[in-house]
């Protein structure tokens, strides 16, 4: 975990020629880097990243040295991590310990490494490291440099979140696991603030399923009459590609699924 936040680090203090080589293009592209975020018209968003599929394929960029080793070794721990949490999320919906391994092929899921970097900003009150959201998958992993700023929206209010104890993950979960569950598991809405002393680095991984899975409230928690189904069935890649590709304003893209 140490050595994955040093290499992110790194990569961020290459050169710019050097970074943009891997400049943002389209969704699924197996690496892209970017600065700020979309809509910048009408608030300030302050942030560098990097995003990069590690699995099904994986995929990393060619520097600093030795980034790869140690995130192809991340990947796969992380994903046992994450199968794991999974096993006893379907165990407690009263499902078989492995169908949401089996139902949504985790064998073959996406698996997407994200870095975040958030520079000090003289004045973090006027703007905003990342808007409120949740992730699109189904677990995410987070890690940071030891620097706070992250949110989760509890009750109606924002509440500050301390990840910092050491070898931890904080884990987030993420819309496909509300539409499996029917809504028994609710995605976190979350955001990223700014401040005016340190450079923040979080480290993400976010877990998802296979993206020609056809995510849908489990048959075995749905009832006609008692529980109905509350999403429509998607495949995960469109889902992916909608939420990527349109403003993200806290959970709107699970209320375009919902029944």
């Amino acid at each position: 975990m140490n050595m994955v936040i040093e290499k992110s680090r790194e990569f961020f203090d290459l050169a710019d020629d050097e970074k943009k080589e891997f400049g943002e293009k389209s969704v699924l592209d197996p690496i892209r880097y970017g600065t700020s975020f979309n809509y910048k018209d009408e608030i300030l968003y302050w942030r560098d990243f990097l995003k990069v599929i590690i699995h099904p394929a994986f995929n990393c960029p060619n520097k600093p040295l030795g980034f790869r080793e140690v995130l192809l070794e991340y990947s796969k721990r992380t994903r046992e991590v994450v199968k794991g949490l999974l096993n006893g999320i379907s165990t407690s919906l009263g499902l078989d310990h492995s169908d949401v391994e089996k139902t949504l092929k985790l064998e073959s899921g996406l698996q997407v490494f994200v870095v975040n970097l958030y520079p000090p900003y003289p004045q973090p009150e006027l703007a905003i490291g990342f808007p409120p959201h949740s992730d699109h998958g189904l677990l995410t992993l987070l890690i940071n440099n030891g620097v706070d700023g992250l949110q989760i929206k509890h009750k109606g209010k924002w509440i500050n979140v301390n990840n910092n104890l050491p070898n931890s993950f904080l884990v987030n979960t993420a819309d496909q696991l509300q539409i499996f569950s029917n809504a028994k598991y609710q995605s976190v809405e979350h955001r990223a603030t700014l401040n005016n002393a340190v450079t923040r680095l979080s480290v993400v991984v976010a877990n998802g399923p296979a993206l020609d899975a056809v995510v849908e409230p489990a048959h075995k928690l749905v009832s006609e009459e008692k529980c109905p189904p509350a999403y429509i069935p998607m495949k995960y890649e469109e889902y992916l590609e909608m939420q990527q590709g349109n403003r993200i304003v806290g959970k709107t893209c699970l209320d375009r699924v919902r029944l």
